[in-house]
């Protein structure tokens, strides 16, 4: 039952939609109607406010470090769950239709609760990244790859295998994305639509 619990809390706490919540507040409309359509910090940038971006961002990693701090306080295992419930939640969350983000977010909260080290690797990497070639969903995916590597040698099979399941999730959300980066036409950071 604790399993069943922790699956389902994550996905509770990981389904709050924190960027359609914050551009709704500031009176910014439906994020969805811009830009990738998506609910993510890097659209919400595409609004053109970089403190609200900012704070999506953070909102949307935190959800995911606490529903693996809390539910692992009672179990590995259980944060294990909870943390992938969070990451789902913010894929499909119920309350938009199971139409959520794109997760990466989520799963960098969830990498800080439950390897902090590997959490700083993606970082250097997607920083690295982004900073080179401007593109968020190529500096995401560069960075998704590499976390699973960087896991195996340094954390547990178990979360070695967690994030290789989701590292495979992000990539999979993200091929509208990869074709628009083959064909050249995808949007760079900072750009407005």
């Amino acid at each position: 039952m604790g399993y069943v619990l922790s699956l389902i809390f994550g996905y509770l706490l990981g389904s709050i939609p924190f960027g359609l919540l914050l551009t709704r507040a500031a009176g910014l409309g439906d994020v969805r109607q811009i830009g990738s359509g998506n609910i993510g910090a890097t659209n919400v940038l595409r609004t053109g406010n970089k403190g609200l971006a900012a704070a999506t961002l953070v909102l949307d990693a935190l959800k995911g470090t606490a529903a693996a701090l809390i539910a692992g306080h009672f179990s590995s295992d259980f944060g294990l769950l909870a943390g992938f419930g969070a990451f789902l939640g913010h894929l499909f969350p119920v309350w938009l239709g199971f139409k959520g983000g794109k997760g990466v977010a989520t799963y960098l909260g969830v990498l800080l609760g439950l390897a902090w080290q590997v959490m700083l690797i993606f970082s250097v990497v997607w920083l690295a990244m982004a900073f080179l070639f401007r593109y968020s969903s190529l500096a995401a995916l560069t960075a998704a790859v590499v976390v699973p590597i960087a896991l195996y040698f340094i954390s547990t099979p178990q979360i070695a295998g967690l994030f290789a399941v989701m590292s495979l999730i992000v990539i999979a959300k993200h091929r509208e994305n990869i074709s628009r980066l083959l064909a050249g036409t995808e949007g760079k950071i900072g750009a407005k639509g």
